[in-house]
């Protein structure tokens, strides 16, 4: 044990002044003078294996190389320079090739497995670590799908961002609430497994179940947010039933009382930012409906505006407070309503922003029916611009 802790001090020392060829003889030579076993010692103490000490041990009886020089002449791996395999190879990795019929991956994954094995059968005999250093030296690298196709575009679809950001500044000028809602994504609760990785003692990792079937006693959680733009503070009902316009209402209702109404006592009116869809969308009678009877009981106008179709990414709230609760959460089980309503309200930015949960255990039956009759009571004045996505509603006389 001492003459190998010698050796092994030796190579921490002597090591990071040697190339590769001078550390394995170096090794060899010792070695050789331990004689019977000395490969084994060496090796501990080196870090080198026993294949390459005896590999150097032969190199000891061999002619010298020249002065600077690690390998033989023609020594290590081969280049590939064969232009008809590499022209082949930029054939099969075309992505017009998927709409080949003669493509031999049209209906497989392009991986180097996959296109060693489409080459090899054309006669090209390569191993998929090959593939993979000529596509590198051809300059593929391995990507994902990125999503920066938005479809067709509404027309107006600027104009819509141009109206709601001059409304957000008239409102906010006037010290009158400005907030962007929307209903986060629907989580299950109990112990599944979660995205991203969090500090655990070594090999203990959180145990969590196989298979995401859910928990009918648990159910999920149904976070809607609201995000209050001037103050950069968010509220979150979380609740347990169904996601329905009746729910998004009672949630803006939730956050006026226990935390709109103390920042904005002298408020007159409220703007509302939500997508065109949704339980909060544009076409619903239930959200109008249920938005007159909001602005009856806070006794103020409530403007709605909604994004244009397929621009929900934009919304505020989707960047200013989701994406740093999902951060906030992340590689942590959401065993119970608690602990999701506990990780949101923990929730904080360098930036200041602030948030509050709270959990909501009322149930919000799914397809109720708002009659014609019903809609007359709603004191709706479109805006003239746009009059589906952006209105007004003025509390009704008590």
């Amino acid at each position: 044990m001492e003459l190998e802790s010698t050796l092994v001090t030796k190579y921490e020392t002597l090591f990071q002044h040697l190339d590769e060829r001078q550390r394995r003889l170096v090794a060899a030579a010792d070695a050789q003078g331990l004689g019977r076993g000395g490969a084994s010692i060496v090796a501990r103490a080196s870090g080198l294996s026993r294949p390459t000490i005896h590999k150097a041990l032969r190199e000891l009886t061999e002619e010298p190389l020249a002065l600077g020089q690690v390998r033989k002449a023609g020594a290590g791996r081969k280049r590939v320079e064969d232009p008809a395999l590499l022209k082949r190879l930029e054939q099969l990795i075309d992505p017009a090739t998927r709409g080949d019929p003669m493509s031999a991956l049209r209906w497989t994954s392009k991986s180097t497995r996959h296109l060693a094995q489409a080459l090899s059968a054309e006669g090209h005999e390569v191993s998929h670590e090959t593939v993979s250093q000529l596509l590198r030296g051809l300059g593929y690298s391995l990507q994902a799908n990125a999503k920066m196709l938005e479809g067709n575009q509404h027309p107006d679809r600027n104009e819509q961002f141009e109206y709601i950001n001059k409304l957000s500044k008239r409102f906010m000028r006037a010290e009158d609430p400005v907030i962007s809602v929307d209903t986060k994504k629907k989580e299950l609760v109990g112990p599944y497994a979660r995205g991203g990785r969090e500090w655990q003692p070594r090999g203990e990792p959180e145990r969590v179940l196989v298979h995401d079937f859910i928990d009918p006693k648990l159910g999920k959680a149904i976070p809607y947010g609201v995000y209050d733009v001037g103050q950069d503070q968010g509220w979150v009902n979380v609740g347990i039933d169904h996601d329905t316009a009746s729910f998004a209402a009672q949630s803006i209702r939730r956050w006026w009382r226990s935390m709109g109404a103390p920042l904005y006592p002298g408020a007159k009116r409220l703007l509302v930012c939500a997508d065109g869809g949704g339980s909060n969308g544009y076409r619903s009678r239930l959200w109008k409906f249920e938005l007159q009877r909001l602005a009856t009981d806070m006794g103020m106008e409530i403007t709605a505006c909604h994004l244009p179709p397929g621009t929900s990414k934009w919304n505020k709230i989707e960047h200013r407070l989701f994406s740093h609760i999902t951060m906030n959460w992340r590689g942590r089980p959401l065993v119970s309503h608690d602990v999701v309503v506990n990780l949101i309200g923990a929730t904080r930015t360098t930036s200041g922003l602030k948030v509050a949960a709270r959990l909501g255990k009322r149930k919000y039956p799914t397809g109720v029916e708002v009659t014609d009759t019903m809609m007359e009571s709603v004191n709706l004045k479109p805006h003239a611009f746009h009059g589906e996505w952006n209105y007004t509603i003025a509390p009704n006389e008590v």
